[in-house]
C-alpha cells in the first residue's frame, strides 16, 4: 500500500496506474499520448493543438535521470540533482500555451537543468535560447537535446536574472524558476508586444504571471498559484523567502479566498470548492467520481485535491503533528485497500529526493465530523514539506476544515 501511495503523490489521476501497466508493452510515444490523454487533458485548461501534439511527441524519460525513468510519465515534478526537478508535464503545457507561440519566434527559457521544457518549446517556434541555472545541469542538458536531434536550441550556463543579452529581444520568455520578482533585465529583453510567464514569490508562495509588453510596460496579469524551485546562485542571496526550517501553514482555515474562489496560499487545486465561504469554520469539498474503463481503456476520474509546501528541518523539529476536521460520504478506496488517506504528506530532503511518505486521515464510508489528528516522526535529513488534500487513491465526498501544523513536544 506504502508503494501505491508513493506512486499515486502528486499525480492528478489515479489512472495513471493504467498507463504504467502500458508502459511495458509500447513505445515511447504511446506512453507520452496516454500520459497526455489521461493526465493533462483531464485537468483542463490546455486546448493549443500545436502544444498538446508536442507533449506527445517528446520523450520526457530522456530528461531524467536513470533511477527515476519509471516515473517519467505520471503528472509530477521529479528530483534530477542539484536541487533542482523537472517540472509536472501539465504545469509545462500550462506555461507553454500562455505564450501564444509562433513558428518563427524567438523564445527565452530560464530553466534548472533538465532541457526537458526547451525541448517542447523547440518543436512550436524557430529558435529557443535556454539558460540553464546550474553548470553541472546545464553541461548535461546542452548534450542531451543535441544527441537527441533539438538542434534549434542553444543552451548558456549563467545566472537567469542577467537573461541573454546578445540575443535580445524576444517574442517571448518563459521562467521556470521562481525569484521574488521579475528581473529589470528580462523586462527589456522582451519585444514590444512579447509575452512572459513567471512564477513570482517567496519560496512557498507563488502565482505564475502572464506579462504583455505594452508601450514598454509590463501590463501583468496573476494565473494560479503554483509552487517552484526557487532561483539559484545570485539570485537567491536576494530572495526572502522563509529560511528557518519551522513549520508554517498559510490559511489552514480557508478563511481567505482568491478571486477564482480558491483558497489563498494552496497551488494545484483541482475540483476542491470551499463550502459556506462566510462561515466561522468553512471547509474544502472534495467530490470523486470512480473510474471507468471503455473498450479496455482507461477513462480518467477527475482528480481532486490541492497542495501546499512548506520547509521543516528535520534538524530542528523532530515530530511533527497535523490535525484537521473531516466528514465523508460513500468514500471508497481504490487498489483493493481497506482504508484510504484523505491528505498525503511527503518530506524531502536538501536534493528534493523525498525522504518519506506518510498518509493521513485514513477512513472510508459515510461519517459526521471527526478530529484527525497524528504525530509525524521527522527524518533529520528533512528539510521541505508538501502536504497534499483529497481523495488521492479513492471515489466518494469528503470535506476538511480547519487544517493545523506544529511542532509536537
Amino acid at each position: 500500500m506504502f508503494f501505491r501511495l508513493f506512486l499515486c503523490f502528486l499525480i492528478v489521476s489515479a489512472n495513471a496506474a493504467g498507463i504504467a501497466a502500458e508502459n511495458k508493452q509500447f513505445p515511447v510515444i504511446k506512453s507520452a499520448e496516454l500520459m497526455v490523454d489521461n493526465l493533462i487533458l483531464p485537468q483542463g485548461g490546455i486546448t493549443n493543438a500545436a502544444v498538446i501534439d508536442a507533449m506527445k511527441r517528446i520523450p520526457r524519460h530522456q530528461f531524467i535521470s536513470a533511477q527515476n525513468q519509471k516515473q517519467a510519465y505520471w503528472d509530477q515534478a521529479i528530483a534530477i540533482g542539484e536541487g533542482q526537478t523537472i517540472s509536472p508535464p501539465y504545469i509545462v503545457a500550462f506555461m507553454t500555451q500562455q505564450l501564444e507561440t509562433k513558428p518563427a519566434d524567438k523564445v527565452l527559457e530560464i530553466g534548472t537543468g533538465s532541457g526537458y521544457q526547451a525541448a517542447v518549446l523547440s518543436l512550436l517556434v524557430k529558435e529557443v535560447y535556454s539558460i540553464e541555472i546550474i553548470e553541472s545541469l546545464g553541461k548535461q542538458a546542452e548534450t542531451r537535446l543535441d544527441w537527441l536531434g533539438f538542434h534549434n536550441v542553444h543552451v548558456r550556463i549563467g545566472d537567469g536574472y542577467k537573461g541573454w543579452k546578445e540575443v535580445a529581444p524576444f517574442d517571448s520568455i518563459i521562467v521556470t524558476c521562481s525569484p521574488d520578482s521579475i528581473p529589470q533585465p528580462l523586462i527589456e529583453q522582451l519585444k514590444e508586444g512579447g509575452r512572459m510567464i513567471i512564477p513570482v514569490g517567496e519560496r512557498y508562495q507563488q502565482a505564475f504571471y502572464l506579462c504583455r509588453k505594452i508601450n514598454g510596460q509590463l501590463q501583468k496579469e496573476r494565473l494560479q498559484q503554483v509552487l517552484f524551485v526557487p532561483m539559484t546562485g545570485e539570485a537567491s542571496e536576494r530572495t526572502t523567502a522563509n529560511t528557518d526550517g519551522k513549520p508554517r501553514l498559510t490559511n489552514g482555515n480557508f478563511n481567505e479566498l482568491n478571486d477564482d474562489g480558491t483558497p489563498v496560499g494552496w497551488h494545484y487545486v483541482r475540483n476542491a470548492a470551499v463550502v459556506e465561504p462566510q462561515s466561522p469554520q468553512p471547509a474544502v469539498r472534495f467530490v470523486r467520481k470512480k473510474p471507468e474503463r471503455v473498450d479496455g481503456n482507461p477513462v480518467p476520474a477527475a482528480v481532486t485535491q490541492m497542495l501546499q509546501g512548506f520547509a521543516l528541518d528535520g534538524q530542528k523539529v523532530k515530530k511533527l503533528r497535523i490535525e484537521y476536521a473531516l466528514r465523508g460520504e460513500d468514500v471508497v478506496a481504490w487498489q483493493g485497500a481497506v482504508m484510504t488517506p484523505t491528505a498525503l504528506l511527503s518530506l524531502f530532503d536538501e536534493n528534493r529526493k523525498q525522504a518519506a511518505l506518510i498518509p493521513l486521515g485514513r477512513c472510508t464510508g459515510t461519517f459526521d465530523w471527526r478530529l484527525v489528528s497524528q504525530d509525524i516522526a521527522v527524518p533529520p535529513k528533512s528539510r521541505e514539506a508538501v502536504l497534499l488534500l483529497g481523495l488521492p487513491v479513492a471515489s466518494g465526498q469528503v470535506e476538511i476544515r480547519s487544517v493545523k501544523i506544529s511542532a509536537a513536544e
